[in-house]
């Protein structure tokens, strides 16, 4: 063989590494598939985008690391340098095929994912539209905005530190306690008292940060009857992490029936976790760092129990 001939191809290592492709992508879609069952109960038409996207994610991670792993694996076992053996090892360099073939995965994969994401914003997009509009007030009535033009109940959310309030102008009802009809398009109008609030249900998958001075308008279509658990993902405060509240989503005709039985209902204190235990605080002789005072419970039709289970 000459210096200039090219050492012949090694059929057995090369079916090695091939099969041990194929082992870690089959690793790695399984553990993409696994991956939807460490997430909350998915119960929105946005769910399914983002747990997919999770899965890919999760998937490329899965045979990305490996990949890597295995090549440490192969060096630590059959490349090792001999006892007491000190020197420096050959350097590699001048490989133009290597150096291609590192750049061009990672491109790969990474406009792999760029793409199912924008893939997925898109749908997104489509799914529920959002609206930023400045307020001259605080608050302002739901009706008259262009939320109006869509097909879907309406929902005013207010955040405040640390309560959430849900109004329902068409039936003229206030809660601690957010209800929704299964299947059926809800437009909210978010908007906070005081400072930056987040508007996040998990098994809805999505989140919206609720900004002072500003309505946004978010819809969502629950797909999943349960209860579930809207909690506030930005820090608000001292009690902003029980500032959450219970989402009941159920039937059209138990939703119905819940909104007339809330009409009729008197209003009263709606539930507020942080009123009741700073009253508690300021009036023991702890009294801890200073923090400010939550906001008086809203008066509500229905304030809801603390004690009910979710899913969530």
């Amino acid at each position: 063989m000459t210096s200039s001939s090219k050492p012949p191809i090694n059929t057995t290592a090369v079916a090695g590494v091939s099969l041990w492709v194929g082992v870690l992508v089959v690793l790695s879609h399984w553990m993409g598939e696994q991956s939807h069952r460490w997430l909350p109960v998915s119960a929105s038409t946005a769910a399914p985008l983002v747990d997919n996207l999770f899965g890919l994610e999760t998937a490329i991670g899965t045979f990305v690391f490996g990949a890597v792993v295995s090549v440490m694996v192969w060096v630590m076992l059959f490349n090792r340098a001999e006892k007491y053996d000190e020197s420096d090892a050959v350097p590699v360099e001048g490989n133009t095929r290597l150096e291609v073939i590192w750049t061009a995965i990672p491109f790969v994969l990474l406009m792999a994912i760029a793409s199912w994401t924008i893939q997925a914003e898109k749908e997104l997009g489509t799914l529920g539209p959002m609206e930023h509009i400045h307020l001259r007030d605080p608050i302002e009535q739901v009706g008259g905005y262009a939320g109006d033009r869509l097909p879907s109940e309406q929902v005013e959310v207010i955040a405040r530190q640390w309560s959430w309030e849900f109004r329902y102008p068409g039936a003229n009802v206030s809660s601690t306690e957010l209800h929704l009809a299964v299947d059926q398009p809800v437009t909210f109008r978010l908007v906070s008292e005081d400072v930056l609030h987040g508007f996040f249900i998990p098994a809805f998958r999505l989140k919206q940060d609720v900004i002072p001075g500003r309505a946004i308008d978010l819809n969502i279509t629950p797909t999943r009857e349960g209860t579930y658990r809207l909690r506030d993902s930005q820090f608000s405060g001292t009690w902003f992490a029980a500032n959450q509240a219970d989402v009941v989503v159920e039937s059209a005709d138990a939703h119905s029936a819940w909104l007339q039985q809330a009409a009729a209902a008197p209003l009263q204190p709606g539930l507020s976790v942080a009123v009741e235990e700073y009253a508690t605080l300021s009036g023991g002789s702890r009294r801890g760092w200073a923090t400010v005072p939550p906001a008086p419970p809203p008066q509500v039709n229905v304030p809801g129990s603390p004690d009910q289970p979710h899913d969530a």
